[in-house]
Parts: C-alpha cells; structure tokens; sequence
C-alpha cells in the first residue's frame, strides 16, 4: 500500500516537472526564428522525464548530452532549460542507480560528444567544450552525488530499523539460551552427583541382598531396594532428557579426559593429529573448560566438515594451559546450506571466560581454527556480547553505510567544487598568457596612420592577436578588408574585454578602431 501511494507521487511529480520544463524551453525559444531549440528541447525533456524513473541512466544521458545547447549562440543568450534539466536527471539517476562507474561512463560519453560539436561551432574550442563539461558536472554530477547521497541515507535508515529488529530478536534467543544453559546445569549436576548417589545405593543394597548373616526378610527388602534405586535412576534419565530439550543429545562418561574423548571421536572414524601434554597440578575448573573446548571444536568439525583430518594440541606451563584445535576444509568442499548459528561458540566463549580465558575462533590458513588460552588462577573476564571478533555482518554494514553516505556527502560537495578551481586556474593561465602576448601599446596604436604598410607596422604588432574577446557591437568592416584584433594595455587585473581593431587591405591600413563594452564610445 504504502509503495502504490509512493509510486502515484513519483509519477504526479514526473508529470509536474515535465510540464514546467516545457513550459520553461518554450518561453526561451520563443524569438527564435528557426524552431530547432524548441524541438529538440521538447524531445530531451520528454525522453529524460518519460525515463526518468524505470531507466535512470538513459535519462541521464539525455540530459547530459543536452548540455551541448550551452556551446550554440542563441542572441547571446545562454539556454536554462538544459541545466535545470540536468539537475532533475541528475538526481533521479543518484537516488534510483546510485552505481560510480555506470555514471562515470555515461559524464564521460557526453563530454566526448560535445567536443566534436565545440570545434564546429566555437570560435574558442577549449574554452567552450570546458565551459560544457562544467556544466554538466555541476548541473548533473553535484546532483547525483547528492540524490545517492539520500539514497544511502535511507538506505541506512532502514538497515537501523532492521538491526533494532535483530537486536531484539537476539535478545529473546540470548533469554531462550539463558534457560536452556539453567536445564543444562541441572541436567549435568543430576546426573554427576544424584544419579552416582543413586548408583552407589543400587550396588549396597545389593551386597546387602546377597549377605548370608540376614535373614531371608531382610535380603528381599534389599532387593526391593535396589529395583527402587534403579527405577529411580532411569526416571533420573528421563528427566535428564526433558531437561536437555534434545533426547539424542549424548552425554559422556562421567570424568572423562580429553585422551578419552579423542580416542572416542576416532572410534567414530575421525582422523585426528593429537599431541595432549599431561595435565598436572591443573585446576578442576580449567580441566573441563579445556575437554569443552576440544569437545566442542570437535562437534563442528564433525557437522561442518566431515572426512576433513583434525589436529588437537594441548599444552600446559606453570600458570596456563593452551588448547588449540585446527582442521583442514573438508575434502567434499563448503557444505550446501546456511551456516551454523554459532551457539556452541558462544557457549564455549562464556565457559573459557568464567576461568578468566580467552577464546579465538575462525578460519585460518589451512581451514577452521579454535584456540583458547586458560589461565590456571585468574578471575571471570568481563563479560562482552559485541566484541570485536563477535560483531555482526549487520553493524558491520550499517557502518560500512554510514562511511559510504559520509563519503558520498564529501565527494558531491568537493568534486565541483575542485572542478570549478581547476577551470579557473586553466583559464587565469589562458587569460594570462592571451593578456601579455597579444597586448599593443597605445602609444604605438595612437601613432599609426590610415594607409601604412602592414610591413612597417610588424615591429610594434604583438605576436599574435587576442584570443579571448567578448561579443562587443563594431563598426562595419571596410569593404575587401581583414581585421585583426589586439588588446589594449589596460592593467591585468582590470578584466577588460577592450580591443584594438585593425584593418587591412592590400597590405595597408585602412581601419583602426578600439572596440570597447561602451556602446557609442570607440
């Protein structure tokens, strides 16, 4: 609902948009006499506005390439309707296809369109073409980067809302672990210390069963004894079992040591490299922190990677104990299917951390490697649920976001701006270079007469004529005469358009005016 009543906005300010800017093309072209204008702004408005939305880049190539109508002289007149143009496409293109390089090729082609049409119609190519190019690259491409710049903030926006929602949802599955953890514990305390209590009545009563010194009414209630402690034990299972939400969930043996479980998971068909240092003077506690960690390393290599050879290594120093577990890809290649939800890992840090570890998981330069360092007489770590290593692909993208919106930002701001610097500094060099060779000293204009010699006037000519000069009125020229334009020795940095005009026919002087930005002063 919400997308249909978005998209009849688009599509009623496509339609708004359209008819100002014809409106707008109709009111420039309205003296001319040739209608060329008219057209052909009609036609690139509507291309670019019909386009706008489903094809942002041919919208944005039309736009652009009608950027060439600032390179034509329409009664001195520059057009509007192709810049005003070129910032709607430009900022449809950022918001609907924000991607550099498509963009980049498209800026690219219509500058190299225009510069074929600048040698035909300008008297000053380089100055014209620029004057293009800029153009469209403050018009088009500062509104581009401007409209992806909104796009990846919005983009961001919603990347928020979506994190928050995992947030939450990662809260209840924390709440949901947290009481699984509960059932675990009581499963595991039942089982090690009730279920062997249990036992150890089961084999008294039956010893009693069997003494000869009772009498025969004595040894029948131990044996109703011992069937109780054995029912007993096997509604302990069962309730064992409840508790572990997972009836195939294994348990193993009671005190059982790392070399056991190796032995164990080879039985299973496991290859496994193991190099298990004696575990002596090590702390309860860092003991089974140790056998969950290769437990646990195990298990996944087991799931992830079957057939894939393991190495276990466990090494102990006066105040440490190092477990490290590493395994190759499994020989079959990545299995089909998601990722594991990396709840054992989790699991597994929290256990390293309640005996002051530390806990390194991932890949690494021949597969999957897990390595825990266990102090033998420290304090729990501070617990961390977002570190570093644990941080998700979520926040990592909605930074990655931000930087791109920031960078976005800066470049729209600084890319014209640089543009602009550039151009001014190409023509202040131009105009420079133009001002000081093609500068005729007044004394030397003032001291010419009508029918000298070209010949004798070379001395005080400059050695080229002024390039850069405005469309200023002029007298008419002499008839069968060429005229050659200097400039005036007026200061640099007065910006004067005034030149000296000087005619010729047949070799002789036949004109000499100074054509200034004064109408009526010559």
């Amino acid at each position: 609902m919400r997308d249909e009543k978005r998209g009849r906005w688009e599509r009623l300010l496509t339609v708004v948009i359209w008819a100002l800017l014809c409106a707008l093309v109709t009111y420039e072209s309205r003296t001319a006499e040739v209608p060329v204008e008219l057209v052909c702004g009609l036609l690139a408005i509507t291309v670019t506005m019909a386009t706008a939305w489903r094809w942002p880049l041919v919208a944005l190539a039309v736009a652009c390439v009608s950027a060439i109508g600032v390179l034509f002289n329409f009664g001195g007149r520059v057009p509007l309707w192709p810049i005003l143009l070129m910032v709607v496409a430009g900022f449809f293109a950022g918001r609907r296809a924000g991607e550099l390089k498509p963009a980049l090729l498209v800026f690219g082609g219509a500058s190299l369109a225009g510069l074929p049409v600048a040698v035909a119609v300008s008297e000053d190519v380089l100055a014209g073409w620029g004057a293009m190019v800029a153009t469209m690259v403050c018009a088009a491409g500062f509104t581009w980067q401007m409209g992806r710049y909104f796009k990846l903030r919005e983009d961001l926006v919603r990347n928020g809302w979506e994190r928050a929602e995992q947030l939450e949802n990662e809260q209840r599955i924390v709440a949901d672990e947290a009481r699984l953890r509960e059932r675990a514990r009581i499963a595991a305390d039942m089982h090690d210390s009730l279920g062997h209590e249990l036992s150890l009545l089961a084999l008294r009563a039956g010893a009693l069963e069997m003494a000869p010194e009772l009498s025969e009414r004595r040894r029948a209630e131990a044996g109703e004894l011992r069937q109780s402690a054995g029912v007993a034990t096997e509604r302990l299972h069962e309730i064992i079992g409840m508790l572990r939400e997972d009836a195939t969930a294994p348990m193993e043996p009671v005190g059982e040591d790392i070399s056991a479980l190796v032995e164990r998971a080879r039985a299973s068909g496991m290859r496994i490299d193991a190099e298990l240092a004696a575990a002596e003077d090590v702390p309860p506690m860092v003991d089974r922190a140790a056998y969950r960690v290769v437990q646990e390393a195990l298990t996944n290599v087991a799931k992830h990677a079957p057939g894939a050879a393991a190495e276990v290594q466990v090494r102990h120093t006066d105040g440490e104990t190092v477990v490290s577990v590493r395994n190759d890809p499994p020989p079959a290649g990545p299995l089909p299917g998601r990722p594991g939800g990396r709840r054992g890992i989790t699991g597994l840090r929290e256990r390293v951390r309640l005996v002051g570890g530390t806990l390194e998981a991932g890949p690494g330069p021949r597969g999957f490697e897990v390595r825990a360092r266990l102090p033998h007489d420290a304090a729990p770590t501070a617990d961390s649920t977002a570190t570093e290593a644990e941080r998700s692909d979520a926040a990592l993208a909605l930074d990655l976001g931000r930087r791109k919106a920031n960078r976005t930002l800066l470049v729209g701001l600084g890319v014209p701006v640089s543009l602009l610097a550039v151009f001014s500094g190409i023509s202040a060099v131009f105009y420079t270079h133009d001002w000081f060779t093609s500068k005729l000293d007044a004394s030397a204009y003032f001291g010419m007469e009508l029918g000298q010699q070209r010949a004798d006037l070379v001395a005080v000519l400059p050695s080229r004529q002024k390039q850069y000069r405005a469309r200023l009125a002029e007298p008419p020229i002499p008839a069968g005469a060429v005229c050659e334009y200097y400039g005036t020795d007026e200061s640099l940095l007065e910006f004067s358009d005034h030149a000296y005009r000087l005619c010729f026919a047949g070799g002789r002087l036949v004109g000499r005016d100074l054509i200034v930005d004064e109408e009526g002063d010559r």
